[in-house]
């Protein structure tokens, strides 16, 4: 079921939204070569209480009841981990790409983003894959428009990025969000433009174009959670939480 958002729960959103905003900030000036994941988990925790926030990752049940709930605030994966990577003792070297997946709870609503980081000077082919995932977000947001459709952002998307040689993810999708961190309607990384649910004002969604530099295809590791790509190429995730309105999206999770 769709939720159109209230007056009142788009303004926690905005405020959950800053909050992710000022928190990646945070993160960004924090990532350099031989900082922990671990290290950027604990920022995160820091930060988030200081808003009078909270993780909405922390002890996230994942869809199989087997698998363990997710044991960190923030999601770091590095390199060719794609998403759900967990925060260890993993030292950042010169020269990673490091995704940074976070959300903030604020009086009972989210805000949801992701960004890929640089450690140091990478090279350039992952340099354009960064490029082309960050413009692939907002080409895919420039479609999410009152009577355009799902499968309008979805396209936006997919064409950005393959028209660029690269490819993006199946298995994973962007999300409506809101007061549950995953919220109908799914929006795939790919799709036919035309088709899908038609946006209305006060739907909530969280755009995150996933792009592989090889293969789309993925695995996921033993510890249950981390998604890598199945050949080891490097691969980056961006994301905005956004609002539909009358006119242009409202990007919730921008400073």
């Amino acid at each position: 079921m769709i939720v159109i958002k209230t007056k009142n729960e788009l303004a926690l959103m905005r405020e959950a939204g800053r909050i992710v905003a000022v928190l990646l900030a945070e993160l960004k000036e924090q990532i350099k070569p031989g900082v922990t994941t671990a290290q950027l988990d604990r920022t995160a925790e820091k930060v988030l209480k200081q808003h009078n926030a909270a993780s909405p990752f922390y002890n996230y049940p994942n869809h199989n009841k087997s698998h363990r709930p997710f044991p960190g605030q923030i999601c770091t994966s590095v390199n060719d981990e794609l998403v759900h990577g967990i925060p260890s003792k993993r030292v950042l070297k010169e020269g990673d790409i490091i995704k940074i997946d976070c959300g903030a709870v604020y009086k009972g609503m989210i805000g949801d983003s992701a960004w890929t980081f640089a450690v140091g000077k990478i090279r350039e082919d992952a340099r354009t894959l960064l490029e082309v995932t960050e413009g692939a977000l907002y080409a895919s947001i420039a479609e999410a428009k009152v009577g355009n459709r799902v499968g309008d952002m979805s396209f936006a998307l997919q064409h950005y990025v393959e028209e660029r040689d690269f490819n993006v993810v199946r298995e994973y999708t962007s999300h409506g969000v809101g007061r549950y961190l995953h919220e109908d309607p799914s929006v795939p990384n790919f799709g036919e433009a035309g088709k899908g649910v038609k946006l209305k004002a006060g739907m909530t969604i969280a755009i995150e174009p996933m792009v592989l530099a090889g293969s789309y295809k993925t695995k996921e590791l033993g510890d249950q959670w981390t998604v890598v790509a199945k050949d080891g190429k490097l691969t980056a995730h961006f994301e905005h939480t956004i609002a539909i309105t009358e006119g242009e999206a409202e990007i919730l999770t921008k400073l």
